[in-house]
């Protein structure tokens, strides 16, 4: 499988409109990456880009060594030469076609040999484990065995690459969980390259080896998605991961000693970085804080509670501390009543102090409340 590398991709559409600003990352053999990102952030365009079906604007595509595209060299070489496999949101089955026939309808046009098409039908779908649907139509089938004949239609002809647009976003929640362990298992099984477009941060936390984060066509973070929920480059990465997301509390940062006591209107607290930081000796900052690092405690701080969401498993409640309000998880089957007083305190080492005007990450680091 190829190792695929974009250097200084960009895409410019009419009237001067910039989807994807001087791109650089790299897809290893076998990793399974998802493009994540707002809705018009530029991830789909990079996924189109990657597959020959959109142009860039500048910049190179390799896959291992070859060069598929060169703005400067006049390469441009087309999907069908790419050896990929694209898989669709809306499936784009052939209605009047068999299962069987969906899926072997692409290895005819390729010239396959017959005796062959017919193994590798049975192969692919007992892989995707539809062995009973091959003489159904696409209009006898569920939306989660259309997309497993959608998968093993793309799959079917070996490519060395997957690309996926957002290809679960049509399916009920409870299928789109259980189509997501499909995917993460095939992965596994097929060892091949996985290119995976969402705007979804849980499916990207769940399936993927790695996480593009994107914002307005620029790359904001690139690493394994538990390193993009714990360590944060900038307060979008933070915000954008997680859900509940990340509290944000401001705050003003005096210096003392390797610690930094910030202050906010509610409380004051004691920030140690984990690594050696070098900061102005007061200065503004973001306080970023996960909510299951929000412990409910007999003692701490008062605070009023404005929502509890109990899920089973866990509440999600919404605490009101004066003029901030933070999100906190309480594990286990319990609920809280509206307006109730509880007190909460802050427990861990994986609390993310931000800088106030650029809002990227200074360092991650223990809390203490001083009062």
């Amino acid at each position: 499988m190829p190792t695929i590398k974009l250097v200084n991709v960009s895409k410019r559409f009419s009237k001067g409109s910039l989807a994807v600003d001087n791109l650089n990352m790299e897809i290893k053999d076998g990793e399974f990456v998802s493009l994540l990102g707002p809705s018009g952030c530029g991830k789909t365009t990079t996924l189109r880009m990657i597959a020959g079906l959109e142009t860039p604007s500048e910049g190179e595509i390799y896959f291992d060594d070859t060069c598929v595209f060169s703005d400067e060299k006049g390469i441009n070489v087309s999907p069908d030469k790419r050896d990929i496999g694209f898989l669709f949101q809306n499936y784009a089955l052939w209605p009047h076609m068999t299962v069987r026939k969906n899926i072997s309808f692409g290895l005819e046009n390729m010239k396959w040999p017959k005796e062959r098409i017919e193994e590798r039908v049975d192969e692919i779908c007992q892989t995707m484990r539809i062995e009973e649907y091959k003489d159904r139509y696409p209009a006898e089938l569920s939306g989660g065995q259309q997309q497993r004949v959608a998968i093993a239609r793309t799959l079917a002809p070996n490519p060395k690459v997957l690309l996926m647009d957002e290809p679960l976003s049509n399916l009920d929640a409870k299928l789109r969980n259980d189509m997501r362990a499909e995917l993460k298992r095939l992965h596994l099984t097929t060892g091949s390259t996985f290119v995976y477009v969402t705007h979804d941060q849980s499916e990207a936390m769940t399936l993927s080896t790695k996480v593009a984060l994107i914002k307005n066509g620029l790359l904001q973070q690139y690493c394994p998605p538990l390193q993009l929920y714990g360590e944060p480059e900038n307060v979008f990465c933070a915000d954008f991961m997680g859900n509940p997301s990340m509290n944000f509390v401001n705050c003003h940062g005096k210096k003392q000693g390797d610690r930094i006591v910030l202050s906010t209107r509610s409380f004051e607290c004691e920030f140690t970085p984990n690594d050696k930081i070098d900061v102005p000796q007061e200065s503004e900052y973001v306080l970023g804080i996960r909510p299951e690092f929000v412990n409910i405690t007999e003692d701490g701080l008062e605070a009023t509670v404005i929502s509890s969401l109990p899920s089973g498993m866990e509440t999600t409640l919404s605490l009101a501390v004066d003029d901030i309000t933070l999100a906190a998880v309480a594990f286990g089957s319990v609920d809280f009543a509206m307006d109730s007083k509880v007190r909460f305190n802050f427990s861990g080492n994986r609390y993310v102090l931000f800088d106030g005007a650029s809002q990227n990450k200074l360092s991650l680091g223990s809390l203490k409340v001083i009062k």
